[in-house]
């Protein structure tokens, strides 16, 4: 690890300011990917952050700049990663006047590029039924949120977003000039393709027969149900009160709701048919070993799981405000849930899937094809090149 005083250095540096710079996470993914981008091209780079990738952190281009996060609390963290940021920042710009110094949205105040990953104004708290603890928490923490993020976007002088539909939230939301704003999507792995030889291993591993459809929900089961896995869950009944419906269900993700889930599944006599795995890090095996990915979020700014399902050739049901479903093309757009709170929509949409699974993956493969053309490395350099423009020949 490089933690080095500033110095002089060939190539003007940048500062990237992020909760986490690591593979674990959609937004923590494009971070680490913009962070790598540079490294391979031996930009000195200043990574502020509560948690970095350890290869990056080791690389020589790097210095990093590790920031506590007091009992685990993102929220008493961000008042340290916002200050440690823009010294970082007023630091590296004195001495390099022309350092790109990027954050994202309400992290850190600094009147350059801001990366937005979510915006906090269009997300709007699902946590009805959550302990009143909690639901005063969200709330509080949302309001930081949204002042956060409306004090750090005025200030930036050019917004990078990762949907139209992001885009279009920060123009007409926060009045953000719409010639500042600009779309890049998030990239995907080189590797990303489909998986099928590795099937019955992964299967196995589950605790899944190679024969019975496999449906797969990814996403954090905390107290707010943002990811929709209250409408999943209600769908899911319907369809296993059927004599015809033979898929089971595996649910990734962890978080505090996981034990009452369990016990609620346990309770409905569907202990067989739902199985719950918690955190883990092989979301890419999960993927690979199923049929069909369910994701009826209430708010998602892009949907990286979702790509990362098409990418292997894993068809996905996708809420369609998500900014994902923008790339859908007109023959798949039956994947596309108008309400994430419409449960007989959802229901009869799998049930539709099921009656042509293979089909159903027949008519995704044009669109992994366009998603694995777009890697991580072309989204680096669309950002780069967007703010460091070419000079004329």
């Amino acid at each position: 690890m490089n933690s080095s005083p500033l110095h002089d250095a060939p190539s003007t540096p940048w500062v990237l300011v992020a909760g986490g710079i690591h593979r674990a996470g959609a937004m923590d993914k494009a971070n680490a990917a913009l962070a790598s981008y540079l490294c391979e091209r031996n930009v000195p780079l200043h990574l502020v952050a509560h948690g970095v990738e350890p290869a990056l952190a080791a690389n020589p281009a790097v210095t990093l700049h590790h920031v506590p996060k007091p009992l685990g609390s993102f929220l008493i963290g961000q008042r340290g990663l916002n200050i440690r940021g823009r010294a970082i920042a007023r630091d590296v710009t004195e001495r390099f006047p022309r350092a790109r110094v990027v954050v994202n949205g309400g992290n850190c105040e600094w009147p350059d590029i801001n990366w937005v990953h979510c915006l906090h104004r269009s997300w709007q708290p699902a946590d009805r039924g959550a302990p009143l603890w909690f639901k005063i928490k969200n709330r509080f923490e949302k309001r930081r949120a949204r002042r956060d993020e409306f004090r750090a976007l005025r200030k930036a002088r050019c917004v990078v977003t990762n949907s139209e539909r992001t885009r279009r939230d920060l123009v007409e939301r926060l009045g953000l000039p719409r010639e500042s704003v600009h779309t890049v999507y998030l990239g995907a792995d080189s590797d990303w393709k489909s998986v099928s030889h590795r099937r019955e291993a992964i299967r196995a591993w589950l605790g899944e027969p190679v024969g019975r459809p496999l449906v797969a929900f990814v996403g954090a089961l905390g107290y707010d149900s943002n990811k929709g896995f209250d409408t999943l869950w209600t769908a899911w009944q319907t369809l296993c009160a059927r004599g015809d419906w033979d898929a089971n269900l595996i649910v990734a993700g962890g978080g505090r709701a996981v034990p009452g889930l369990r016990k609620t599944v346990d309770q409905a006599g569907m202990g067989r048919r739902v199985r719950f795995l918690g955190f883990t890090d092989r979301i890419s095996d999960v993927l690979a070993a199923s049929d069909l990915l369910v994701s009826p979020v209430r708010y998602e700014s892009y949907g990286l799981t979702v790509q990362e399902a098409l990418c292997c050739g894993v068809p996905a049901i996708v809420s369609a405000s998500a900014g994902i479903a923008e790339r859908y093309p007109a023959e798949i757009r039956d994947l596309l849930l108008p309400d994430p709170e419409d449960t007989s929509d959802l229901t009869a949409r799998m049930l539709s899937w099921r009656s042509n699974l293979n089909g159903a993956k027949e008519r995704i493969e044009p669109i992994a094809r366009m998603l694995r053309g777009h890697t991580w490395d072309d989204m680096a350099r669309q950002i780069v090149e967007l703010v460091e423009p070419k000079a004329p020949t």
